[in-house]
């Protein structure tokens, strides 16, 4: 009995080992005309690496303006340039730093809006009707209200 379950054990180890030791991989060429993904896949990639995305620049004027704004808040010193040097980084890097936001991105939109620099919404669609009076006598806006909102755009009561 025990050499009957020993030849057993010896001839399942055989039959699991013997398979992958004469096991090979075959390559058949693709058939019925099937192109090869390759050259493919290598031009598609080429072309994803050379395309560059974003802005790549801060144009001269915008330069100028950024270090205007930095000039006015004490954060860059001399006469505005146009040149986005080590100088005007350096600058933008400590006054975003400053108020808690990332430097790695250079400018940082918040850091722009911060310096006066957001968007321009003079051409928008009801930029023409838009007035900072003070509403009319009989209006139903509360008087701290109206204070706040006074004193927050500048229009003095």
């Amino acid at each position: 009995m025990y050499i009957f379950r020993a030849s057993l054990a010896i001839v399942f180890s055989a039959a699991l080992l013997t398979p992958s030791a004469f096991a090979s991989r075959v390559h058949r060429p693709p058939t019925s005309g099937q192109v090869h993904h390759q050259s493919r896949t290598a031009h598609h990639r080429y072309w994803h690496r050379a395309r560059v995305r974003g802005q790549q620049s801060i144009q001269p004027e915008r330069v100028i303006e950024i270090q205007q704004a930095l000039i006015h808040v004490h954060y860059l010193s001399g006469d505005p340039t146009g040149k986005w040097d080590a100088s005007t980084v350096a600058a933008m890097q400590k006054y975003q730093a400053d108020h808690g936001w990332q430097t790695k991105l250079m400018p940082d939109s918040r850091a722009l809006v911060k310096l006066g620099l957001g968007p321009d919404y003079s051409g928008a669609t009801n930029a023409k009707e838009l007035s900072i009076a003070k509403p009319a006598a009989g209006a139903s806006i509360p008087a701290d209200q109206v204070a706040g909102f006074a004193a927050a755009s500048g229009v003095s009561q």
